[in-house]
């Protein structure tokens, strides 16, 4: 309970808990298995439940706000919103996806990668707003699309947990300067894109509903089963909207 309070008092929000308490919990359970301890049943005034997501997406004007933004006096902001921008065009994909892309991904104008979180391979068309956002950053001595991972001698998921907490803390205070209701993040570029398209009437299943599925298994039934031109299409009509 204590540790719940802690962990409350530190901004985190009730899934987030209760996930750490689920871990932790397994491991006490194997341990009363093993006889190491008895049965107490500790976690029982604590919350494990899971509460459904409130979707953090934000309308078509304000993507093209945070677009059309003059950041250059301010480079490092600059690139936060454009690893949001370049999010956003890719149809939401995650910053850790962003992060490991490498030049080798781009072939023939098709984007392809694995995702990080869930093995599914995805296929995205290469259009004009990706390629400018590309374009503005020198990669020459990585392999890597983005420069995200820069230092081929040093840790590379480290580098990519420093720039992941560097973009969203940019993000976050670019986003209370435009007096956003919700905390601007990478993450918001997913919900965003979701949102928009449905708001276009793109059916669902083209949409894919990654981001409203309550569980990441019917997500990739959906994927699986897409038609990759049915998505492509779909993201070329909400880029031309911006």
């Amino acid at each position: 309970v204590r540790y719940e309070n802690f962990l409350k008092s530190s901004g985190v929000c009730p899934n987030t808990s209760s996930f750490y308490m689920r871990g932790i919990r397994a491991i006490y359970n194997r341990a009363v298995e093993k006889e190491l301890t008895l049965q107490r049943s500790p976690f029982k005034h604590v919350y494990t439940g899971i509460d459904k997501t409130v979707k953090r997406a934000v309308p078509l004007k304000i993507i093209r706000q945070i677009r059309d933004l003059d950041l250059t006096i301010f480079p490092v902001t600059d690139f936060a919103r454009d690893i949001f921008m370049f999010s956003f065009y890719t149809r939401g994909m995650s910053f850790i996806d962003i992060a490991y892309l490498k030049k080798k991904n781009l072939q023939n104008g098709i984007l392809s990668y694995r995702r990080q979180k869930t093995g599914q391979l995805l296929f995205i068309k290469w259009e004009r707003p990706m390629q400018e956002i590309i374009d503005k950053y020198d990669t020459s001595d990585t392999p890597y699309l983005l420069p995200i991972i820069k230092d081929m001698n040093m840790d590379e998921r480290r580098q990519y947990k420093n720039a992941a907490h560097l973009v969203n803390d940019k993000l976050r205070k670019l986003g209370e300067k435009l007096g956003l209701a919700i905390p601007l993040t990478t993450y918001v570029a997913r919900h965003a894109w979701a949102s928009i398209a449905k708001s276009k009437n793109v059916p669902l299943g083209t949409i894919s509903e990654a981001m409203g599925h309550d569980s990441e298994k019917t997500t990739r039934i959906y994927l699986a089963s897409l038609d990759t031109s049915a998505v492509d299409k779909a993201n070329s009509q909400i880029l031309k909207a911006l």
